[in-house]
């Protein structure tokens, strides 16, 4: 586990907002040195709390309208092997194992609802999978986002170096 602080938040916030951006710019916008964003930069790399600069994709706009988030059910242990084959399904978008009822809840984003059945009997299909659930989405009143978390987790840390294991340092 790694502490951050404000800094480190800031930065997140900013690379959220736009992955692309250049240290330079990052730093101006932080009013810190370029060296302490690109050291920050490095230390969440390495230690995987940033895993990546991703796009943010609207579905819509690419003709991906129906998103709807599936619980499955499955033959008690079958989830890895069903985890393996929803991979091999590209409308689904996650998946994660979950407690309760249902073993899994999958989102899947389809351009009909039309579409949306057929991914929904590939899904029922799998070897494994004994029953799904379906909820469909109407709105996206919250986007997924983690920087209120992140802010509130840093709200005490200050603005000071961080390092795993939440030590200062040095």
């Amino acid at each position: 586990m790694i502490s951050i602080d404000e800094l480190d938040a800031a930065l997140l916030e900013l690379l959220t907002a736009d992955p692309r951006a250049q240290i330079m710019d990052l730093a101006a916008r932080l009013g810190v040195a370029r060296n302490t964003v690109a050291s920050r930069m490095r230390r969440l790399e390495e230690t995987g709390v940033v895993s990546g600069y991703r796009p943010d994709i609207d579905l819509p706009t690419l003709g991906l309208p129906v998103l709807a988030f599936v619980g499955a059910e499955t033959v008690q242990g079958r989830i890895k092997a069903v985890l393996e084959e929803l991979r091999d399904v590209p409308e689904v978008l996650e998946a994660h194992t979950t407690t309760g009822r249902e073993d899994l809840l999958i989102r899947i984003a389809a351009p009909s609802h039309e579409d949306l059945l057929h991914v929904l009997e590939r899904i029922l299909g799998i070897d494994g999978v004994a029953h799904t659930s379906t909820t469909l989405v109407l709105t996206t009143g919250i986007k997924y986002r983690t920087q209120p978390l992140i802010d509130h987790i840093t709200h005490q840390a200050g603005h000071g170096r961080s390092a795993a294991g939440g030590q200062e340092e040095r």
